[in-house]
């Protein structure tokens, strides 16, 4: 096997690191080291390194001291933005996506929302939060949006883990939406897909806030 150049590996460890924040394997306030992401991994701590700050250069992680590197927890006004373009680009996909998907791709998504509620039922809340961000992914590239995609993905990489947070801590992950919004894609209907998906990111806002505001100071 030909072996990764330097910038190779720093930018494959960066796209690793970013996909746990994106499907909220990481969590807000969390601490993060080199020695620990290495370790898990399974490599130096060089590229590591690297991609932690270019992950800091994100605002995808914090350095609150040289020895505290941690998940975010977003002010509220940041939440309240991120929420607000996510409704708007998000429900574009889904409007596309109902425009679009072929019979396998919907297929794909029904069994998508199946597996999300199997992982409620069997409280695999990490299961059903990455479940939940693989739908949302999966509108947009059934909607051959590519820069969509990308946009989505620097959205999520502060929204993964707060998303995931709070339906780990609430034991919820919603998917009554998405059922609602597979149909509209079987009916062709952009109009009610996108609705349904608008919804399901304000249904969210109440609960996110609140799991927000547990991380201030007593």
């Amino acid at each position: 096997m030909k072996e990764l150049s330097k910038e190779s590996l720093g930018s494959a460890i960066y796209d690793r690191i970013s996909q746990e924040l994106v499907r909220g394997k990481l969590r807000p306030n969390q601490k993060v080291t080199i020695r620990g992401l290495a370790e898990a991994l399974g490599t130096s701590s060089t590229p590591v390194r690297d991609a932690v700050q270019r992950l800091l250069q994100d605002d995808a992680l914090e350095q609150r001291s040289m020895r505290d590197v941690r998940v975010p927890v977003p002010a509220l006004a940041q939440y309240a933005e991120i929420a607000s373009i996510r409704a708007e680009l998000e429900g574009l996909a889904a409007a596309r996506a109902a425009e679009m998907a072929t019979d396998k791709q919907i297929a794909a998504l029904r069994r998508l929302v199946e597996r999300n509620e199997e992982a409620m039922r069997a409280q695999r809340w990490s299961a059903a939060a990455e479940l939940n961000q693989q739908f949302h992914f999966a509108l947009a590239e059934i909607a051959q949006m590519p820069v969509m995609l990308t946009i989505l993905h620097r959205l999520w990489l502060r929204m993964g883990p707060l998303i995931a947070g709070y339906y780990g801590s609430a034991r919820i992950s919603p998917v009554q939406r998405h059922h609602t919004i597979v149909a509209a894609c079987e009916a062709r209907d952009a109009d009610a897909a996108r609705a349904a998906m608008r919804a399901d990111i304000s249904d969210g806002k109440e609960g996110i806030t609140a799991y927000i505001k547990s991380f201030e100071p007593g």
